[in-house]
């Protein structure tokens, strides 16, 4: 993700002050458990004796004596483990703590980026914390079925709502699984209140646990920073740019509810297309009914979303309606 002097320094003290909390906290668990049962405090510093001891021997060529150092090792860790389960705690309870274990913290893996690092500039340059907290809600565990009429049957599907928002999970959930293997798109069509939205925000928080970058944007918002980089060189939008391009999943939100003009039309093409040569995966969202989509974004576009796209027509009761009514 391209990030500015600023912003790279802006999240690099983000990690450090991460790291400090985090030792913080390993070093009151020590404290807590070390005054509960004292012996605790004793083999952790057996261990780290040893373990000096054991390098120390392995450098001299001393390698005899290192399966006896090995022996007492695990001893004193066999005895460490017990402890600290008898007083009621996880084995892990005393391991370091990291919000992100693959980088431990750093935001670098080598001398690569972590994912969590990826995500994070993502999020700073999209200012993208409120999509965070919508996502603990808007999420699969809280999807509910009961907003989906049995009865209400789609005539060229011959599927009522609930058995179609069914399938839409189905699908969802396999391009999730499928995700890391297989390049594909979504998009979900329909009336307002269906649900559209609520799916593109499922998908979005299975796959930030998993590790993947992912940009949420109304289309709105899209073409906003399209047009700041190309018509005002912005250098905020400059950077973003990239971006857009580069995240593993880009969801438009709410497309066609922009001011639809030449420049639009040509962006949101140069975009799925770029995305598409570069196996990205895209996730659309519109209420705009298929025609529609064809007379106001092209042939071609339209073509490419026919094409490389799993469409998913979504229909029944306004949602929002019938929450407030109940």
């Amino acid at each position: 993700m391209a990030l500015n002097n600023s912003q790279y320094d802006t999240l690099m003290r983000v990690y450090q002050t991460r790291r400090l909390n985090n030792q913080h906290l390993h070093e009151q668990r020590r404290e807590e458990v070390y005054t509960k049962n004292p012996r605790l405090g004793q083999i952790d510093r057996e261990i780290a004796s040893l373990s000096v001891a054991s390098a120390k021997q392995l450098l001299d060529g001393e390698f005899s004596a290192l399966s006896n150092l090995k022996e007492k090792l695990a001893a004193l860790r066999t005895e460490r483990a017990s402890i600290i389960k008898h007083l009621g705690y996880s084995e892990d309870y005393l391991q370091p703590i990291y919000n992100c274990p693959d980088c431990q913290d750093t935001g670098f893996i080598a001398n690569e980026r972590c994912h969590c690092f990826v995500q994070a500039a993502i999020d700073l340059v999209y200012t993208q914390s409120n999509i965070r907290e919508i996502l603990q809600t808007e999420n699969f565990e809280h999807f509910s079925y009961d907003y989906y009429s049995r009865e209400q049957i789609n005539p060229s599907t011959g599927l009522s709502a609930y058995d179609t928002a069914v399938e839409a999970v189905d699908i969802c959930k396999s391009f999730i699984n499928n995700f890391d293997r297989e390049f594909s798109n979504l998009f979900f069509y329909g009336e307002t209140g269906v649900g559209k939205t609520f799916f593109s925000n499922c998908v979005a928080k299975e796959l930030l646990d998993r590790g993947h970058s992912v940009i949420y944007f109304t289309s709105f918002q899209l073409f906003d920073i399209l047009e700041k980089c190309k018509f005002q060189k912005d250098a905020d939008a400059i950077a973003a740019n990239q971006n857009i391009f580069d995240c593993d999943l880009l969801i438009i939100d709410d497309l066609g509810t922009e001011m639809s003009n030449s420049f639009t039309v040509s962006q949101l093409f140069l975009c799925l297309n770029e995305r598409m040569l570069h196996k990205k995966s895209t996730l659309i969202s519109t209420n705009l009914p298929m025609n529609e989509l064809a007379d106001i974004y092209s042939e071609r576009t339209c073509s490419r979303i026919f094409s490389a796209y799993t469409l998913i027509k979504l229909f029944g009761e306004d949602i929002r309606i019938q929450k407030k009514i109940h």
